[in-house]
């Protein structure tokens, strides 16, 4: 029987730079939404983290690399790509949209604090800004291919491009924050209610009863 590899162990010069790193990613977090992207300096961003400004750039370039790694941390703690895979994994219509569902709860859940950062960047740096329309356009990218992946579910007569703006749509960070933020929603009925919503929407087939709408014209 083969023995399994071990992973190499960290060097204790690489864990701490690996925590280096942390403090600084953590200490601009705060920063940015303290007192806004714009405003914060490296300067700033060194004497919170308690390291020296030489470090800050060493390992980062520039403020923008900071806040690369901030979204790339997120990434990481909400588990997108790996809840994206696990959903194409189903073959089942309804637990796949249930998965799409609970990943955008816990995109959103984890991730408020990332769109105010985000917010605040793209209004004081175009640079900023156009790394913003790009992983805006990342995401919508994956949700297409998250819906052509899906065709053979959807609704007769639904194309892909209409069943891609649809979840677009209904899955925009706007409409967790209305429905959460602003209306005292908790993340359980959120998901609950875009599961639900996807399955109406997207899905191929009648809808469970009870579940029918009670505007529905349709035939």
């Amino acid at each position: 029987m083969g023995s399994v590899k071990a992973e190499p162990r960290l060097t204790h010069r690489q864990r701490q730079a690996l925590a280096t790193q942390q403090l600084v990613v953590d200490a601009a977090r705060r920063l940015f939404l303290e007192q806004g992207y714009g405003a914060t300096t490296i300067d700033d961003i060194a004497r919170e983290a308690g390291v020296a400004v030489s470090t800050v750039y060493s390992i980062f370039g520039n403020k923008r690399g900071v806040l690369r790694a901030i979204r790339e941390a997120w990434h990481q703690t909400s588990r997108q790509r790996d809840f994206r895979q696990d959903a194409l994994a189903h073959e089942h219509p309804a637990q796949r949209f249930e998965l799409m569902a609970h990943l955008t709860r816990r995109q959103w859940e984890t991730g408020a604090e990332m769109v105010r950062i985000y917010q605040s960047a793209g209004a004081a740096d175009p640079e900023a800004a156009a790394e913003l329309q790009q992983a805006l356009g990342g995401r919508r990218a994956a949700q297409r291919h998250f819906v052509a992946e899906s065709a053979a579910m959807l609704r007769p007569g639904l194309s892909v491009e209409r069943a891609s703006a649809l979840l677009q749509a209904l899955t925009l960070f706007e409409v967790y924050h209305e429905l959460v933020t602003e209306s005292g929603w908790t993340p359980d009925e959120y998901e609950a209610w875009l599961a639900r919503t996807l399955g109406e929407q997207l899905l191929e087939g009648p809808l469970p009863e009870g579940d029918q709408p009670s505007d529905s014209g349709q035939a």
